[in-house]
């Protein structure tokens, strides 16, 4: 009789250890594919996509160049992109006809099929507009999806983005560039970063495709936007200063043009000087880096050395005139090439002599 007591246990346990087994089998498949549905949605990114927001001036050759250097644009490594003028998309697709190029209606959209995603929007405000829209960046973010932000905006706009990107599971990367519409074709831009570490070594083939060389600036995002403030605020009072220089050449009786040769052969030879000096005396200003933004930077750059409580006269003495440059109704220099601060102190020089 014990025996079969016995047995009898054994058998009632492997029977209820069956049931649990089974039980538990059926409730998994059966549940699966609801706790599954929202996590699929946010990976989507594992076809390789990446993804590209923003292409005016810089973004249309950034995005060019990831298609040439073959970092995206085939079967297996798709580029998605969305700008707020679609015809610039269409317009990117025609010039790569061979190229697998996907349109998306929605900045969210792009984020949402890409691993990574680039972006780089003119102004603050503009970043912001597409950052928080109900479609826009911040709302296709999630775990996996990665965001490369490469516009000059304040500090504050990109610590913003990182802590919102982030608290959504994703990661971010501040990556403003230094170089202008050139540059950014030839792929010679210059990438002043902080943030992720991680995504900056992981997206290294992007902005060498893209970049000339690329600087990392630690954890704390900010750090690449203050470099960037500095550089483009230095960029600004060199054009005040070469602009004052040459009209101050001319308006005494020297050849300009011989001067621009004799500044290129000194020690303050520059090659922004070489480039932009011939292109002010032939009074072609087609924007390559507008005026407005080089305004913008420089306002940005004089709030931070605000601040930070330091010496900066210099560079807002150069503010203002860039400022006035680009509110002048007069000029409507704005959308000019920045070298177009020229014209004011031209204005300026003939108004004061007529004084």
């Amino acid at each position: 009789v014990s025996m079969s007591i016995t047995a009898i246990s054994s058998l009632l346990f492997v029977s209820v250890g069956l049931s649990i087994i089974l039980l538990a089998t059926a409730f998994d498949s059966h549940l699966r594919p609801f706790v599954g549905t929202q996590r699929s949605k946010k990976a989507i990114n594992m076809s390789g996509a990446t993804g590209f927001i923003g292409l005016g001036i810089m973004g249309e050759g950034m995005a060019g160049r990831l298609l040439s250097e073959g970092v995206a644009g085939t079967a297996d490594k798709p580029l998605v992109v969305w700008n707020r003028t679609g015809s610039k998309c269409t317009a990117l697709k025609e010039k790569f006809p061979d190229a697998t190029i996907e349109i998306k209606d929605s900045a969210k959209a792009v984020v949402e099929a890409c691993g990574v995603t680039y972006s780089i929007l003119s102004t603050p405000e503009a970043a912001k507009a597409v950052f928080d829209a109900a479609d826009g960046v911040l709302a296709g973010v999630g775990e996996g999806r990665s965001i490369v932000d490469c516009a000059t905006l304040a500090e504050a706009d990109m610590q913003r983005m990182n802590e919102a990107i982030v608290a959504t599971g994703g990661r971010f990367l501040e990556a403003p560039v230094s170089g202008s519409k050139g540059p950014a074709a030839t792929g010679t831009l210059i990438f002043l970063c902080a943030g992720n570490k991680a995504l900056f070594d992981e997206v290294a083939a992007g902005l060498s495709a893209m970049g000339k060389a690329s600087h990392f600036f630690g954890n704390e995002v900010g750090a690449g936007t203050r470099a960037k403030l500095v550089v483009n605020s230095l960029m600004g009072t060199m054009m005040a200063a070469f602009s004052e220089g040459l009209n101050l050449a001319e308006s005494v009786g020297l050849d300009a043009s011989t001067m621009v040769d004799v500044i290129g052969q000194g020690a303050v030879a520059s090659p922004m000087y070489g480039l932009k000096g011939p292109k002010i005396l032939a009074g072609d200003h087609a924007p390559n880096f507008p005026l407005k933004h080089s305004s913008k930077d420089m306002t940005l750059a004089s709030a931070m050395a605000k601040k930070a409580g330091v010496e900066f006269t210099v560079n807002d003495q150069a503010e203002t005139l860039f400022r006035k440059a680009k509110e002048d109704k007069e000029l409507h220099v704005a959308d000019e090439d920045f070298s177009a601060v020229y014209k004011l102190v031209q204005k300026e020089s003939a108004d004061s002599r007529k004084k």
